[in-house]
């Protein structure tokens, strides 16, 4: 198991949905969105009301209408601008929720700026290395704990899936095989918007990727530089509408990432597996139970059907014990716990801001190998802007 992810889930092992002891100051939150950019992301201004220990003071949005609704779930002061907020009501912690990338970066520097303790931010995490670094740094020097909303690494049934590939259940790993969502997003765009998720689970089974190579297509043909095109959501530039790439993990086997536009089947795509020896572990993200174990040989045929056994908290087939827990990891509220577990334990949070980075360094170096015509690229990648741009 990740050593950070152990502690992290032992210092919660009465129960990771139980409720915390209050500290003896309620820790000042402050949440920033802005409709129309992405809005207030997948509920990351909601969840405070699922978190002891805090309390809202204050909603900024330069939409007015936007703003009154967590204004009216809190009680609280709206604001226009987030900087004006953040120099108003000096919060602990700050909740950057638009889905859209473009003011991450200034949000998380005025964020450290004013002295916030704290960040929990959607994801993903900023469109380039080079404001990625910025923002670490700037983290670093003040002291602040900044979490990345991948929901799927909060997920405390990651130690009983860890377990599972302890105890040698699939064997040897072979390889992990990965396919995001595949709807009309199909290609980079998927790579980054939802995809963004998978690579996080990549190398936390895998370890950072060593090396990478990629090519982007558009329909049965490479992608050229007259196919870039501004990404939705201030992702920056992208080209295709396919991407096929293969990771080689730092523990030794490589992992696979394939997105291809509409091809997705809602009842089985967005996640990979873990291929073994003796069996596959498949992982179905956003889903409760996270994974399920097919325990015999993949590439031998079986006389009877392999059974797909669930994975739960207390192990394989084992009933879940933990109540609520889908509700508490969809609503974000398993993550913003574990940010405030690591602001009083000085650690980093379980998907910290250079989680983050990580995922933003493999799809650039999926980009930079397109661009080379496939060629193996080596990380750490010395450019820290899109190759795309």
């Amino acid at each position: 198991m990740n050593r950070r992810h152990f502690l992290a889930l032992a210092a919660t092992s009465a129960g990771v949905l139980a409720a915390e002891t209050a500290p003896a100051r309620a820790l000042r939150v402050a949440i920033a969105g802005h409709t129309g950019k992405g809005n207030f992301g997948h509920g990351v201004d909601a969840v405070w009301k699922k978190v002891p220990g805090v309390e809202v003071v204050g909603v900024s949005d330069p939409d007015e209408t936007g703003r009154g609704k967590p204004m009216a779930l809190y009680k609280v002061e709206g604001f226009a601008d987030y900087r004006a907020m953040f120099a108003k009501v000096k919060p602990d912690v700050v909740a950057i929720c638009p889905r859209f990338l473009g003011e991450h970066h200034a949000m998380a520097m005025a964020a450290i700026e004013a002295g916030a303790r704290g960040i929990y931010m959607e994801k993903p995490f900023v469109p380039t290395l080079a404001q990625a670094d910025e923002i670490i740094a700037a983290a670093e020097q003040n002291g602040v704990k900044i979490a990345i909303a991948h929901r799927g690494r909060y997920n405390p049934e990651l130690a009983a899936i860890d377990k599972v590939i302890k105890d040698g259940a699939i064997g040897r790993i072979l390889e992990l095989r990965a396919r995001a969502k595949e709807d009309a997003r199909g290609g980079a765009e998927d790579l980054w918007v939802l995809g963004s998720h998978i690579l996080n689970l990549l190398a936390y089974f895998g370890g950072a990727p060593r090396a990478c190579t990629g090519m982007l297509f558009q329909g049965e043909r490479p992608a050229t530089r007259e196919d870039v095109r501004a990404g939705a959501e201030d992702i920056g530039p992208i080209a295709g509408n396919a991407v096929h790439a293969c990771f080689e993990m730092e523990r030794g086997f490589p992992a696979f990432f394939d997105s291809v536009q509409n091809a997705g089947d809602k009842a089985a795509g967005f996640g990979f597996q873990i291929i073994g020896t003796k069996g596959l572990i498949d992982f179905r993200m956003d889903n409760i139970p996270l994974a399920h174990l097919v325990p015999g040989s993949p590439f031998t045929p079986a006389k009877t059907p392999r059974p797909w056994i669930p994975i739960t908290t207390a192990g394989p087939g084992e009933p879940e014990p933990l109540t609520g827990l889908k509700e508490d990891i969809m609503s974000h509220a398993v993550g913003a716990r574990d940010l405030l577990a690591a602001i009083r334990e000085n650690r980093p949070p379980l998907c910290c801001a250079q989680d983050g980075r990580l995922i933003v360094e493999m799809i650039f170096g999926v980009f930079a190998s397109h661009l080379q015509n496939g060629a193996r690229v080596t990380f750490p990648l010395a450019a820290k802007e899109n190759p795309l741009a």
